[in-house]
């Protein structure tokens, strides 16, 4: 049976703040900055994909590390925005909001992923990945 990446909650999480960073800068004239944030945001669910439908979780955890780096570099660059006058202060909160909650999904789940490597390097159903990445993000709570 074929499992996607579509069903993964961090890819879904992850492509609506991609939109919504498209949205944000619809009318923005700094192409520069804009295309940097437009990409990084990409970035996170494409690398999602990518390191899913490799299908080992090495590849996998390499992927999400990757996708994690690039929500970083947009949590970043929302810092920039703001304080050149790009986005607004309250939006600025939401996004860097948004993007530390992904990258602690993507933290959590590489963690789960990382205490399976010894069991096999098959990828398990992404509603299976959904549940640990679920269960990790709960025990990391205070």
């Amino acid at each position: 049976m074929y499992h996607s990446f579509e069903t993964l909650e961090v890819w879904k999480r992850s492509s609506r703040l991609a939109v919504r960073i498209y949205k944000v800068l619809e009318n923005t004239q700094d192409r520069g900055l804009k295309s940097q944030m437009t990409r990084a945001a990409v970035s996170v669910p494409s690398n999602i994909a990518e390191g899913y439908e490799r299908g080992t979780n090495k590849e996998f955890i390499r992927y999400l590390n990757i996708a994690k780096g690039s929500a970083g570099e947009l949590r970043t660059q929302l810092y920039i925005a703001k304080e050149i006058g790009i986005i607004t202060k309250e939006a600025m909160a939401e996004l860097v909001e948004e993007t530390m909650g992904i990258g602690g999904m993507l933290r959590a789940l590489a963690n789960t992923r990382k205490s399976n490597l010894g069991e096999t390097d098959d990828l398990p159903p992404a509603d299976q990945l959904n549940t640990e990445m679920a269960t990790a993000a709960d025990q990391c709570l205070p």
